[in-house]
């Protein structure tokens, strides 16, 4: 009842997406495995902030720390921390940003009168419930505050996910309703859509390999994907092309607790690179993580445009090991 509250005002929306650096990915895991992923289990706190669902008591005291150089002076990054609740239960509250930079500021004849920067932000809280042995529901609420220069715009948001585990077949699949809310306060007049979506995947370990298979399937809130070229032309995707665009796909080595390895394909990301002059490796992603005695350090690279590799450094400890 709390979601669909939030979808009412979206059919009464036009314009472009706002608050849409919430599609980046919050961790270097999942940016290695193509930066969307549903469906991962591990104690990874990081993970929960693609799918709440996923938070869950073997996370208990942990704290997360995400930071990814974009492009150019462009920043992103997150923190969270999570607590187990009972015996059940887990709760987390955190926040992620992005930083666009330093802007020149000039009048129309062209004069350079100052600077200004811009950034969005959001804070938010999640908690997840064990439903059963294999099940687990989870609910994240969103602030979300924006500045560009003088204009400033406010909006809410709700994650809602579940997630399945089941230990002996190594298999494991999510669910996740993302970024379902409503623009607050608009920049000017004219209030925009959040960057909603549907997502669902599913992980499986081969049976007698270190080897994980994971497959996400986006945007399964919309179909079509048509685009303008450079020569202003529209096109419209095939059948087959619109399926492929949906979907991402990842492999991990996993040989023990504490390494990690992996590489990622997102086919939406590949074919946006080409739409832009961008060469083939556009949608490519790779990473990999180590723990080192009390801290669990990823990093992962993308490449989100045509002109510039993005970097991505996790850090993940937990409070009780600092104890003397």
């Amino acid at each position: 009842m709390f979601l669909l509250f939030f979808t009412l005002p979206l059919c009464a929306q036009n314009g472009d997406e706002v608050f849409s650096f919430l599609r980046y990915p919050s961790s270097a895991r999942a940016n290695a495995l193509g930066g969307n992923t549903v469906a991962l289990i591990e104690r990874d706190p990081s993970l929960a902030l693609h799918n709440p669902g996923l938070l869950g008591g073997e996370s208990d005291g942990m704290v997360n720390l995400n930071y990814m150089s974009y492009i150019s002076d462009i920043k992103v990054g997150s923190a969270l921390y999570t607590k187990a609740h009972k015996e059940r239960g887990a709760w987390g509250i955190g926040a992620s940003f992005i930083d666009y930079g330093s802007f020149k500021e000039a009048l129309p004849e062209n004069i350079v009168t100052g600077s200004f920067s811009a950034q969005d932000i959001n804070v938010q809280a999640l908690y997840a419930y064990d439903l059963s042995e294999r099940w687990r529901g989870g609910l994240s609420l969103k602030f979300l505050y924006s500045t560009f220069a003088e204009f400033t715009s406010t909006g809410v948001g709700a994650d809602a996910g579940v997630s399945y585990y089941n230990e002996e077949k190594a298999f494991s699949f999510g669910f996740a309703l993302k970024n379902v809310g409503v623009q607050l306060k608009a920049y000017e007049n004219r209030r925009q859509n959040l960057p909603w979506d549907i997502q669902a995947g599913f992980t499986k370990k081969m049976e007698h390999a270190p080897i994980r298979l994971s497959v996400t399937a986006a945007y399964l809130n919309r179909w079509k994907f048509d685009y303008t070229d450079n020569m202003q032309l529209e096109h419209e995707d095939s059948f087959m092309q619109t399926l492929v665009k949906h979907f991402t796909v990842g492999a991990d080595i996993v040989p023990s607790d504490n390494f990690w390895m992996g590489i990622g394909f997102n086919a939406k990301r590949n074919a946006d690179m080409k739409l832009q002059g961008g060469n083939s490796f556009g949608g490519f992603s790779a990473g990999a993580g180590i723990r080192i005695r009390m801290f669990d350090v990823g990093v992962s690279v993308a490449q989100y445009h045509p002109s510039a590799l993005s970097m991505m450094l996790s850090l993940s400890t937990t409070l009780s090991g600092f104890r003397p």
